[in-house]
């Protein structure tokens, strides 16, 4: 009734011709026809692939004729076509300077509460507080914060911005931030215990960030929730390894850094 055997060759690699060609987009999902793999897109040349899994583990596959499985189907992945020629952005959305000089430090200041808040608003704002000429310091807490504004002696053209985890009504936070009655002085906030909250959960590709019960520390909690076997400092840089422009970040922390560099250099 047939010729030859219906269930010979491979079925999961049609003949040529047949498979549609898919750009290998950043965060594509797409599993390895031979292995298994699953993982989305991260990166991509001319040669191969490097898939990273919801664990984030990767491995680097080469670009062959109907290699991956796209929705269960078949592909050949292909490296996606550069886009049209344009003005550069900066991470944090802003038009790049080119042959950026750093410009002189003003004398004021923006202060964030820790060293991980700090990074992370270098990562994403770096080109533009060099183009502003605005240092980024760390405070290791709000607690001291009057004396620490004090000490910094704000007045004009020598104001201060100051960024505050988990600024929300009624929190021990929000009461001393109450206390700075300055006018060259700005402190606002966030409303996450942590800034790692700050980053969305889909770029970790977790559903959400996992509530942590009362007296645990809130980083080993998150840490045990999500089954990371990491240190603080390991699970941190994965974390900020994640991110790499603007739109990986809640609006709740945008706006206020975008409001902080707006208050820092503007004419007294």
């Amino acid at each position: 009734m047939y010729e030859g055997d219906v269930l010979a060759g491979n079925w999961r690699r049609p003949g040529k011709g047949k498979i549609p060609k898919v750009p290998a987009e950043q965060d594509l999902v797409v599993e390895d026809a031979d292995s298994g793999f699953c993982g989305a897109v991260v990166a991509c040349d001319k040669e191969a692939v490097t898939l990273e899994d919801r664990f984030g583990k990767r491995r680097l596959f080469p670009l062959a004729p109907a290699a991956f499985l796209l929705d269960g189907k078949p592909v050949t992945l292909v490296r996606p076509t550069a886009a049209p020629a344009g003005p550069r952005r900066s991470a944090s959305g802003s038009i790049a300077v080119e042959g950026l000089r750093a410009r002189v430090a003003r004398e004021s200041r923006i202060y964030v509460e820790g060293v991980h808040d700090a990074a992370l608003v270098e990562k994403i704002w770096g080109h533009d507080l060099r183009v502003e000429g605005v240092v980024v310091e760390y405070l290791e807490g709000v607690n001291d914060l009057p004396a620490i504004v004090a000490e910094f002696d704000p007045g004009p053209g020598r104001k201060l911005g100051v960024l505050v985890d988990h600024l929300v009504p009624g929190s021990k936070e929000s009461r001393i931030a109450a206390e700075i009655t300055s006018p060259d002085v700005l402190v606002v906030g966030h409303p996450f215990v942590d800034i790692w909250q700050a980053v969305k959960p889909s770029v970790l590709r977790i559903p959400a960030w996992p509530d942590v019960p009362r007296g645990v520390p809130w980083k080993e909690g998150v840490i045990a929730a999500l089954g990371w076997r990491l240190e603080p400092a390991d699970a941190w840089r994965r974390i900020l390894g994640a991110v790499s422009t603007y739109t990986d970040l809640e609006p709740e922390l945008l706006g206020r850094v975008e409001e902080l560099i707006d208050f820092v250099t503007e004419a007294p």
